[in-house]
This record gives structure tokens, sequence and C-alpha cells, in this order.
């Protein structure tokens, strides 16, 4: 097993992912009977199968899904090395990793970042968009925004504070559909939300009622526009869709984006922003920290 390439697992995971031979070697830029060869040798060097042929494509095994894990970490691991190495030591300059939820990566983030690669253009951004938590412990992300705060010890946070939401709508849907007077009125109206009930979303809706209750449940709710991503909720808020849940700040750069009884529902979203401790000592990683520290601050002021 000391023997086994990187390049065998950085393989297995390709196709545990794709699900096929010919996928992996897409992704990897390799050929099929390589990616072919990768997996008969990682199964020659554990003794067992780790793929069976089905309808759907390659299926794991129940060896392919104990070793899952540790190679995940080995990957994140790899990669963290690799940005590591990326860089002159003592110099802003290499590659820094940063997580963040789409909304947050897609609107509010590019000036912040593209202000802080004009000032250290060796500087090169990487921007994972995702609504988990990352794995900050393992450096699957350097540093992570996130709305949350975070319990791990080893890890340097700072709380950016409240970032309000509120009910929007689109002009284009207000003069044909007007506006509701009340909470309870919504479900008069086309709503946009998530298309499934997650844990999340469900704690979401708990805290909702509980800041305003007049707001109806879940299961009064008949949402006319579903999506999973915050990201498409707000383009068909943009769209004149009907009405949903967007940042005070954000929809404050859209003239026709008006918000909804704002008296009677805002919901505070605590926003953190996070990295490993060890590496507060590095310029490249402390001057972005700084940077989205700064900057998220200015946006939840504004």
């Amino acid at each position: 097993m000391n023997d086994v390439s990187w390049d065998f697992y950085r393989t297995f995971l390709a196709v545990l992912r794709s699900g096929s031979l010919s996928a992996a070697a897409r992704d990897l830029g390799l050929t099929q009977p390589t990616v072919g060869r990768h997996m008969d040798a990682l199964e020659a060097a554990i003794g067992q199968p780790l793929f069976t042929r089905s309808q759907q494509g390659l299926l794991p095994t129940e060896a392919a899904r104990a070793l899952q894990p540790y190679v995940l970490n080995l990957a994140a691991t790899t990669a963290a090395m690799q940005r590591l190495a990326s860089g002159e030591l003592g110099a802003v300059s290499g590659t820094v990793r940063i997580g963040a939820s789409d909304v947050i990566g897609v609107e509010v983030l590019p000036p912040i970042l593209a202000a802080l690669q004009e000032a250290h253009p060796g500087l090169e951004i990487e921007l994972s968009l995702s609504d988990d938590l990352e794995d900050l412990l393992h450096r699957e992300v350097d540093i992570a925004v996130r709305m949350t705060q975070p319990k791990q010890e080893a890890l340097l946070a700072k709380r950016i504070g409240v970032l309000p939401l509120g009910l929007y709508a689109h002009s284009r849907y207000l003069k044909r559909h007007g506006a509701p007077e009340s909470l309870e009125e919504l479900t008069n109206h086309r709503l946009i939300g998530f298309d499934r009930q997650t844990a999340y979303v469900r704690t979401a809706a708990d805290r909702i009622q509980a800041l305003a209750p007049g707001f109806p449940s879940l299961d009064q709710i008949r949402w006319s526009y579903r999506a999973d991503s915050n990201l498409a909720q707000l383009a068909a808020i943009r769209a004149g869709a009907g009405i949903g849940i967007c940042q005070v700040g954000i929809a404050a750069n859209d003239q026709e984006l008006r918000r909804l009884l704002p008296e009677l529902f805002e919901f505070p979203l605590e926003t953190w922003i996070a990295m490993h401790e060890d590496l507060k000592s590095s310029p490249r990683w402390r001057v972005t920290f700084d940077a989205l520290v700064a900057g998220l601050l200015s946006y939840a002021r504004g």
C-alpha cells in the first residue's frame, strides 16, 4: 500500500464521482485504458474490487466506500500542499482558496477580491461556491465566509455581524399582482423558495416564524418557483417571477426591487470569516483574511 501512487487515488475519486471510466478519463485528461490500469493497480494493492458494473454505471463496493473518506482527506491535503508551494516565502503571492455561499461569492465578493488582486498582483484566488460548511481543519478551503459561528478551537474567526434579509419583489411583478398588505396575504402570491425541505430550510422556517409570527408555515405555502440555489432564487426575483427573500444589501443595488413589509419581516443572517490559526502568520492568507473582513464589514454597514 505504501507504493501506491497518488495518481491512482486521484483516478479512484474521479471514477467514484462520475460512475464510469470514460467520464473519469475526460475529467482527468487521460485515456480510458489508462484509467482502467490505474483502477486495476489500486484494486491489486488493496486486494479487493472497488467497483461493480451495473446498468447505472460503475457502483462502488463496500471497500470503495470505506476507502473514500481517507482518499478525500488525502486529496484535500495534496491540494493544500500545492497551494502552499505556489507562493514565495514571505511574499503576498500564490493561491488562496476561499469558500462562500453562491450568493456571497457572486454578488458580494468579486469587487473585494478584485481590489485585493489589484493591490497584490501575485495573488491567485480560487473561489469554492457552496452552502456546505467546508472543512477548514482539513484545508478543503483556506478561508471561509460562513453564516454560522465556527466552533472549532483551531480556527481564527472574525464576526462580521448581521446581514439582514427582507422580502422583495420586482416592480414588474407588483404592477401585475399588487403588494401584500400583511404576512398572511403572502399565501395569495407567487412565492419563490427552496425545492426541498432540508434540515436547514426547516430550521430557517422555524426561526422566521419566531421572528415574524404572521409568516405562513411551510405547510401553508404553495411555492410557485422552487430552486435549490439562493442565486437561482435571486435571479427569479429579479425576473419578476414572484416574492422571495433577499439580502437587503444586495437588493439596494437594484432600483427595480421593492422591499415588502419591512416593519413585519426582517431575518438576521449572522456572518463570520474563519481560517485555520496556523495560516495567520503567512502574508498571503493574512492579507486575504483582512481584506475579506474589511470588505464584508463595509458591506454589512452599507
